[in-house]
């Protein structure tokens, strides 16, 4: 949990990031000019997530950057991590942002129920807003 608080502390101190009431930071990568997804909607996505140590947990693609034949995931925007639901409804479609997510934005203090993630675990995410779905 310290680490995690004290990467946070840190991070919110370089150039860009910009943190939020609730503790969660954002990076903007590239800015998008689309509309932006409310609670009732669901989106379309390509990410990457990583604990802070830069291990990979998840994603929707291989590489560094998707290809055509990878898809991106669909979820609704009330259907993830409050982290996530807090940022998709500050994004535009064509966004591509860097998420630092706090536990408790995250799995908190119990973590997965496999592990990937322990408890306590500060989150970031690469994620691109591609669409809101049936939009």
């Amino acid at each position: 949990k310290i680490v995690g608080v004290k990467f946070l502390e840190e991070n919110g101190k370089k150039e860009g990031i910009k943190t939020l009431k609730s503790g969660l930071q954002y990076k903007v990568i590239r800015s998008g000019k689309g509309p932006t997804p409310t609670t009732k909607d669901s989106v379309l996505a390509h990410y990457k997530g990583r604990l802070v140590d830069g291990t990979q947990f998840d994603a929707s693609y291989e590489g560094d950057d998707p290809t055509p034949a990878e898809k991106p995931a669909e979820f609704p925007v009330t259907g993830v991590i409050k982290g996530w639901t807090e940022a998709l409804q500050l994004m535009k479609v064509g966004d591509k942002w860097q998420l630092f997510i706090p536990s408790e934005l995250a799995y908190g203090a119990q973590g997965t129920p496999d592990g990937t993630i322990p408890p306590h675990s500060v989150l970031t995410f690469e994620i691109e807003l591609l669409s809101i779905a049936g939009q």
